[in-house]
């Protein structure tokens, strides 16, 4: 079983004009799909991948209702398995956590640079704490955004500070723990209680260097993702074969981890 840990898509009638901003502001002119789930599901089937975990954000307050709605419509669909998101400056985002739970949704994602937060504001520790309580997995950008400019919102030594927030709920810091901050990944999450996925890290990290990342961290905590539109599912499975895992590392990073992690 292979299982894309970390994809993107959008509603058909916002989809075009969701990737002509985003496109416009990271410079990728060529994405692997047109941001539609019908996008989506051709790449995931052309590049043999069995579930696709979609990750919506919540950009603003006003999003989040919307975005969840959409989120609990993909349940609906074969293959996917949606993740919701709440907004810090919603005055019901522990609410509708709970309302996310009742529906089935497995995880939250949050991007710090895109919700405009620092992983480690107080402001940010009821949201976590609730997460905590209801079990929810939480994604995290993690690290360099390329359509972003600095400050980092969520480097690793900020992310490392809140895990015990979580209070053993399952954290995945995306990007390998942070785009462009392998050293940093290095010294504050590697063999701490986090998952780290391969999300738009081929052609950015060598298999050599993520081979270090994973024989101090653990096999056992890495998750296949390609951050489907931006990178396609072949790229990073094929990076992930590059790593020199044994057989049975191989197949828990690219589905078996992530199966048990969902319930499936």
């Amino acid at each position: 079983m292979i299982i894309d840990f970390h994809t993107h898509c959008f509603p058909d009638k916002i989809a075009s004009k969701a990737m002509e901003q985003l496109c416009r502001r990271s410079g990728i002119i060529r994405p692997f799909h047109d941001g539609s789930v019908a996008g989506l599901l051709g790449l995931q089937k052309k590049d043999g991948v069995d579930y696709s975990v979609v990750l919506n954000i919540a950009t603003n307050p006003r999003q989040q209702k919307n975005v969840n709605d959409f989120a609990i419509s993909l349940k609906e669909i074969d293959g996917i398995i949606p993740f919701g998101s709440v907004h810090h400056n919603s005055p019901d985002a522990l609410d509708e956590l709970e309302r996310l739970k009742e529906n089935g949704i497995k995880g939250i994602k949050l991007h710090p640079d895109y919700q405009d937060f620092f992983a480690d504001d107080e402001k940010m520790l009821p949201i976590y704490e609730k997460i905590g309580q209801l079990g929810l997995i939480t994604v995290f950008h993690c690290g360099f955004d390329i359509g972003y400019p600095e400050p980092m919102h969520c480097p690793p030594e900020r992310l490392a500070r809140i895990l015990p927030s979580f209070n053993g709920a399952p954290v995945v810091a995306a990007h390998f723990g942070g785009l462009c901050a392998r050293q940093e990944t290095l010294e504050h999450l590697c063999g701490k209680n986090v998952y780290l996925d391969t999300a738009y890290c081929y052609g950015m990290l060598t298999p050599r260097k993520a081979k270090e990342l994973i024989d101090i961290h653990g096999a056992d905590k890495i998750l296949m993702g390609s951050d489907a539109p931006w990178n396609a599912p072949w790229q990073d499975i094929e990076l992930v074969r590059c790593f020199g895992l044994s057989e049975e590392d191989e197949k828990a990073v690219l589905g078996e981890n992530a199966r048990k992690l969902l319930g499936l």
